[in-house]
């Protein structure tokens, strides 16, 4: 035994529709008030939804999902 705890269930290995559309709307939402932008996207990008589907899409968004464990 080497004294650690098991490893904790990850849950969903991907996000429900309902949390990704929560993510994406939170950090649009950081975006347009000024967010540093987390990937390289061209200067005549401006959308702050569009930016936040492609840090999304590059598993760059530093949000957590906490769910419910059902017991």
């Amino acid at each position: 035994m080497s004294g650690h705890p098991p490893p904790r269930p990850r849950g969903l290995p991907e996000f429900t529709r309902f949390e990704r559309a929560r993510i994406l709307g939170a950090r649009a939402l950081q975006v347009s008030l000024g967010a540093p932008i987390l990937i390289d996207v061209p200067p005549t990008l401006v959308d702050p939804v569009e930016i936040a589907e492609r840090e999304f899409a590059a598993g760059r968004i530093p949000i957590t999902v906490r769910r419910a464990r059902a017991e």
